[in-house]
């Protein structure tokens, strides 16, 4: 007999993120938080190095893997938005009184969770912000703001120092600057060849999602922030054009997932040598034998080459001409640029707004229960009240999973973490004890983060330490209080109606999923007698007419294109806007990625909670379905300029589904 599954509210809580323990990053929070603490202690400015020690284990958490110039990012940014934080906190703490700080911590959250709605490294930015404005305003001191904000600066910028200067284990001798985009795009081709592998099979799905997720880390490693347009360095270059080859790669892979036939065990081969010679920084050398027959052979009948198959060759072909090379064209990454609207769009849509009311509601509201209980001595002898409002933002993050979740690891995570804390702070010696604890606190957060409740007992034991470094008493009581009266705010708060339309964030997301999938549709199915523009991008006239028009009954015997043709033959000669069409199809799966990921996040709420996107999870199928088909659709144009009955068949059949469920493809204007 069976166990009765546990609810997915539930179940989420216990689920932990898996995978290889990050021995760099390890390392670098142990040399961070416990030796700034210890050089403020020694310096005489123990208040400084506090700052500086917090500063870096709120760095730590936002410390992943990736390359060195997206951490810089990735770091620098939230590290600003908590200086700023912090010099606002601490005037506003010694010039307002209880109400005015009060509505002035709403309005904070308003703008802050708005700008969460962005993405990653916006709300790691309004998390640090509102943090810090916390930090300030309820930690009285004699040093001023700005003094408060250069050490802030001072504590995340030696994390960032690290992160940039020390090498990662197994990094190629010599040049290790660029051994997170090595990473990043020696995973994007082991992905290409496990598709490849899995084709036809039951795990085919999930392995293109891996592919998605790869390509997505790929292009964000590569695409940090420069001083140049272009990449400077002949091995960064190089790096570009690895990725820019692998993009033809993924997209003839995903044709063949479509196709749903199993594919030669060889053709996995060149790929996971690509890979290999990306991560050593080596040739590609030997590369298997293209399946695509000469001028004047025929193909056996028990071995037909399709459309797919051609274009997996060729593009394997141009991936080893762009190894070969001793460095790679100057060329930007082929990605969809962020607008200035897309950005408004995000903040003021329906989950910029709905965010953001629920943090300035938490946010507000834990201040003036905490204020209230401050001026009435609950808190005995204890000056700072700035941790039911710091709990108040972490526990509103849904980027950090359902809310139930949420509060029942925070909770789980403070009381284990006091309970440790009040036992090692009655035997470690001080202050050394301390100094020793904070480190290894440090050293844990990047393992801490794969689970809640585990980087909470983490960062209560390391905030508690700083705490009573900086003279206050042993504080684990009335933390674990003020977390509970934390946890009940914003359970409260996260089933308040709002305005607008329930689990907006999640159908905000589908809807710029859908957008994306009709522009990289109408861009594939474009009228190649009428190029729209100069660039000789193919004037779309509407998706379903398009597909019929394009339909052609394929002879069977079809002759094979000699190997000698170029992809770009039949509808797309004399133009080549592959670049473009690789840029809409990863804007496409990355939109659909992120919208994925809301849509599981929200059915694990709780049951009033997760009613409100029902749905949206059969939505996202359809379109990753249209635009799987889309993908197979642009490999066969590429190869015959006409589509075959059954691509006609999916697309028309996606097309209507989306219409029954609400989403209309948008006419793309002639």
């Amino acid at each position: 007999m069976s166990r009765p599954a546990a609810p997915p509210w539930l179940a989420h809580a216990f689920r932990a993120q898996r995978g290889p323990v990050p021995w760099s990053a390890v390392t670098r929070g142990a040399l961070a938080a416990g030796p700034l603490l210890l050089a403020g202690v020694l310096g005489g400015r123990t208040s400084f190095g506090v700052l500086a020690a917090v500063a870096a284990m709120l760095a730590g958490i936002n410390d992943r893997p990736g390359s060195r110039r997206a951490s810089v990012k990735r770091l620098g940014v939230p590290a600003l938005a908590g200086a700023l934080g912090l010099l606002v906190g601490t005037y506003a703490g010694q010039g307002m009184t209880a109400v005015p700080l009060a509505l002035a911590f709403t309005g904070l959250g308003l703008v802050a969770g708005g700008v969460s709605a962005v993405g990653p490294v916006a709300s790691a930015a309004g998390t640090q912000l509102l943090v810090a404005v916390a930090f300030g305003a309820g930690m009285p001191g004699a040093e001023s703001g700005w003094q408060r904000a250069l050490a802030f600066l001072a504590g995340a910028g030696w994390l960032m120092l690290l992160r940039l200067a020390l090498p990662s284990p197994g990094s190629p001798a010599g040049d290790f600057r660029f051994d997170g985009e090595r990473a990043a795009v020696a995973d994007v081709y082991d992905a290409i060849a496990a598709l490849l592998d899995a084709a036809g099979g039951p795990h085919a799905t999930a392995r293109r999602a891996a592919l998605t997720a790869a390509l997505d880390h790929a292009q964000d490693a590569l695409d940090g922030p420069r001083l140049r347009r272009h990449a400077s360095s002949a091995a960064e270059r190089r790096l570009h054009a690895q990725y820019a080859a692998a993009l033809p790669l993924a997209e003839a892979a995903t044709a063949l997932f479509w196709a749903g036939e199993p594919v030669a065990a060889r053709a996995s081969e060149g790929p996971r040598r690509l890979a290999s010679a990306v991560r050593g920084d080596t040739a590609a050398g030997p590369l298997p034998a293209p399946r695509v027959p000469r001028a004047g052979l025929h193909l056996r009948a028990a071995a037909p080459v399709t459309p797919a198959l051609r274009a997996l060759d060729d593009a394997l072909l141009r991936a080893a001409q762009a190894f070969d090379r001793a460095e790679g064209a100057h060329h930007r990454l082929i990605a969809r640029r962020r607008s200035v609207r897309d950005v408004a769009r995000a903040v003021f849509g329906a989950g910029g707004r709905e965010y953001g009311l629920r943090v300035a509601l938490c946010f507000g509201g834990s201040a003036a229960i905490a204020q209230m209980l401050h001026h009435a001595r609950w808190y005995g002898h204890h000056q700072h009240w700035y941790w039911l409002p710091v709990t108040a933002v972490f526990l509103v993050k849904p980027d950090l999973g359902p809310l139930a979740s949420r509060v029942l690891c925070r909770a789980a995570g403070t009381v284990l973490g006091a309970l440790v804390f009040a036992g090692l702070a009655a035997l470690l010696p001080r202050p050394a004890g301390l100094f020793l604890l904070v480190a290894v606190c440090g050293a844990l957060v990047p393992v801490a983060v794969r689970h809640f409740a585990a980087l909470t007992a983490v960062i209560t034991v390391l905030v508690l330490a700083l705490v009573m470094v900086g003279g206050e008493p042993q504080a684990s009581v009335s933390r674990i209080g003020e977390t509970l009266l934390a946890c009940a705010l914003v359970l409260v708060v996260g089933h308040l109606p709002v305005p607008g339309r329930r689990g907006g964030a999640v159908k905000a997301r589908l809807a710029t999923a859908g957008t994306a999938a009709h522009a990289y549709l109408a861009h594939v199915l474009g009228d190649p007698g009428h190029p729209a523009d100069g660039a000789g991008r193919r004037a779309p006239s509407g998706p379903a007419h398009l597909a019929g028009r394009w339909a052609q009954e394929e002879p069977a015997g079809r002759a094979a294109r000699p190997a000698g043709d170029g992809p770009t033959s039949g509808a797309l000669a004399g133009c080549d806007d592959r670049p473009e069409r690789w840029a809409l199809r990863r804007e496409a799966y990355r939109t659909l990625a992120e919208a994925r990921t809301a849509i599981e996040l929200a059915a694990a709420e709780l049951p009033a909670l997760a009613r409100h996107t029902e749905g949206t999870d059969a939505v996202a199928e359809v379109l990753e379905r249209l635009v799987d088909t889309t993908t197979a659709c642009a490999v066969h144009l590429d190869d015959t300029g006409r589509l075959t009955p059954r691509h006609v068949r999916q697309l028309r059949a996606a097309l209507t589904e989306l219409e029954l469920q609400g989403m209309r493809a948008p006419a793309p204007a002639a």
